[in-house]
């Protein structure tokens, strides 16, 4: 039997903030997909104080991968300790810690260390955590560097926002609606094109070309859904986003009650500072861009939801 051998990366990167902010984005696990491109989701298990439990979802080589970790935190040190319980295959063990180190009150080093073991320690398998782990390190490490430099302004830059509807109909229906987005070039007019691969069940990839930010021209999306039938909920995120956005996270809920259910998609973006000029014109400033992206997110979300409670009222299935 083939001796699982220890292996161990580490990555670094120096990022013009104060360490404070630094450590601050990295303690703040629910918000990871703002800042990380790899993950695509994070749901909080557990949580004490000191230590949080999450299920991860994250995109690694056009696959989604999750798994159970466990996030230990030490504000004196501002470092955070990691451990996946439960570590997607090939992993067998999987942790290590972020080491948020004061350079001067604007420079900061940010050190991802990494300890892992490949089932069987077989070579290719080895190889590929290898090279998997490093290209999304150097991934999400230059991420979190660009946002975190952006500090002063990225309450600015960070729009949430979210459409509501009523529905007098199944919430069944509405959800149904919702989770079949490959039926929606014919019936939303502003999907031109779509594709969705489903692997493994409740992941969708879905490609799609839509007019998105309204007023631009169309632009491809490629955006992973993860979707959670029994409680009526499916989070995406555009792994692929349009112009002017460097994040766009959301979500769909549909919450049934006595007399129908109440259907929202929930919405949240990192704007990109440098395109606001170029896109909307000279002087536009981040106001304006968020005004913009509210109203042609909104408006495209507003008619998904309406074509949802078309699709749950109706006696007679649009589809």
């Amino acid at each position: 039997m083939a001796v699982e051998r220890t292996r161990c990366a580490q990555h670094e990167v120096t990022i013009a903030a104060p360490a404070g902010v630094v450590y601050g984005l990295l303690a703040d696990a629910a918000h990871w997909p703002r800042y990380f491109p790899s993950i695509i989701h994070v749901e909080q298990l557990e949580f004490d104080g000191r230590q949080e439990r999450h299920r991860l979802w994250d995109s690694v080589e056009g696959q989604v991968l999750s798994c159970t970790s466990r996030l230990t935190f030490s504000p004196d040190l501002r470092q955070v300790e990691y451990r996946h319980e439960q570590p997607a295959p090939p992993l067998t063990s999987m942790c290590g810690s972020w080491s948020v180190e004061e350079l001067d009150q604007r420079h900061t080093r940010l050190i991802w260390r990494s300890t892992f073991t490949v089932a069987g320690d077989d070579p290719q398998d080895a190889a590929w955590a290898e090279r998997t782990i490093d290209t999304t390190a150097r991934l999400n490490l230059n991420s979190l560097r660009h946002h975190a430099q952006r500090w002063s302004d990225l309450d600015e830059l960070v729009l949430s926002f979210e459409d509501t509807v009523r529905v007098n109909g199944p919430a069944e229906l509405a959800y149904d609606l919702l989770y079949r987005a490959r039926d929606w070039p014919e019936l939303l007019p502003f999907v031109s094109r779509l594709d969705v691969r489903e692997s493994p069940p409740g992941v969708q990839l879905v490609r799609m070309e839509t007019e998105a930010m309204g007023g631009l021209p169309a632009a491809p999306t490629e955006t992973v859904r993860i979707c959670f039938p029994h409680a009526g909920r499916i989070v995406f995120k555009r792994t692929l986003a349009p112009s002017l956005l460097t994040t766009h996270i959301g979500e769909w809920s549909v919450l049934p009650d006595a007399t129908g259910a109440t259907v929202t998609a929930h919405q949240c973006v990192v704007l990109s500072q440098e395109d606001i000029e170029p896109l909307l014109g000279a002087g536009a400033d981040v106001p304006q861009a968020r005004r913009h992206v509210r109203e042609s997110l909104g408006r495209l979300s507003r008619a998904t939801l309406e074509l949802a409670k078309q699709h749950a009222e109706c006696a007679i299935r649009v589809l």
